[in-house]
């Protein structure tokens, strides 16, 4: 396979495949065929993906049935580009990114509306659920969904990006939180956080809280933490059985308000490699070769930094 620039695609590649889905999964290494792609999509080769927390609720079977290539925190270039591709973005070379959302229709009522949300889509793809994710040497991308990365920045820097910290990111701006934490809490060595809080910030609550923990007690804690007009951010998705208990009267007597966040979009994802292109942040990673996930997937809550598989000989 050749893309429209004459650069050679192999006739094979490498992937990480999800094996049993449910409690007991596994990967195994796998060479597979590259993707063909359609008229109005590129094809990408990833030098580096991101292994994900969502990645483990997929493989264990929380979220539905998954695909057996799993992945979305993929940075890699443009190596063939269809036949109707006509968008600047869609260059041969060109690096990009591989997120969580895979692909918006822009045109149903979330995209195209007052609402302007094309992450919350009605007609979205996601990777490595709906379609087959990054932890593969290729993957295919629409046209209309390619996502430009900044470039003279290592991938494995780029990689935490598209899902992470953008994600984290999304939710601050939810927040409407301008400036960064002065006070920093462990919740495990405390008995009462809200009184750890009130200790900390001299009689203060908090403005808005994101609860990242995927627990509905960190969600109740949280309630419990909120000042007046406080907005509480939920990221964190606990185990579908979890339920969040709270009373109507904390939101009433408070006006407190309760608000989803989910994965950013492409402006999103934008906004926040320039934090990582600026050296204002700089992501701590733990590089592995795709043959070694098998060794490290049930580990990424032990690992000190974001765990990210190389899927090429080089990064860059």
């Amino acid at each position: 396979m050749s893309s429209s620039s004459g650069q050679r695609v192999p006739s094979y590649q490498v992937a990480a495949v999800l094996q049993n889905q449910g409690p007991k999964f596994s990967f195994e290494t796998h060479k597979l065929a590259i993707p063909t792609i359609n008229p109005q999509e590129v094809l990408v080769e990833l030098n580096v993906t991101g292994f994900c927390g969502t990645n483990i609720s997929l493989a264990c079977g929380y979220l539905g049935p998954c695909q057996t290539i799993l992945g979305h925190e993929g940075v890699g270039r443009i190596s063939a580009v269809g036949s109707s591709c006509t968008s600047e973005a869609a260059t041969v070379g060109r690096l990009v990114g591989v997120g969580w959302i895979r692909d918006a229709c822009g045109s149903c009522r979330v995209c195209d509306s007052d609402i302007k949300d094309e992450s919350r889509c009605i007609e979205q793809v996601f990777s490595g659920r709906d379609v087959p994710g990054t932890l593969a040497r290729y993957t295919v991308v629409p046209e209309r969904y390619i996502t430009p990365l900044p470039d003279r920045i290592p991938s494995e820097m780029l990689a935490p990006v598209m899902c992470a910290g953008v994600t984290g990111y999304k939710a601050l701006k939810v927040a409407n939180i301008a400036t960064g934490a002065e006070v920093y809490l462990d919740f495990e060595n405390e008995d009462s956080l809200r009184s750890a809080v009130l200790l900390k910030t001299e009689g203060m609550l908090c403005s808005a809280i994101i609860v990242c923990a995927g627990a509905a007690s960190a969600h109740e804690q949280a309630l419990n933490c909120l000042d007046y007009h406080g907005t509480l951010v939920a990221v964190g998705i606990p185990p579908p059985a979890s339920n969040i208990s709270l009373h109507p009267l904390s939101l009433i007597g408070y006006g407190i308000q309760i608000v989803g966040s989910i994965a950013g979009d492409r402006v999103d994802i934008a906004e926040a490699a320039e934090f990582v292109r600026k050296e204002l942040v700089k992501p701590r990673v733990t590089k592995i070769g795709i043959h070694e996930l098998e060794n490290y997937a049930g580990r990424v809550n032990e690992l000190d930094g974001k765990l990210v598989v190389r899927l090429g000989p080089k990064v860059g």
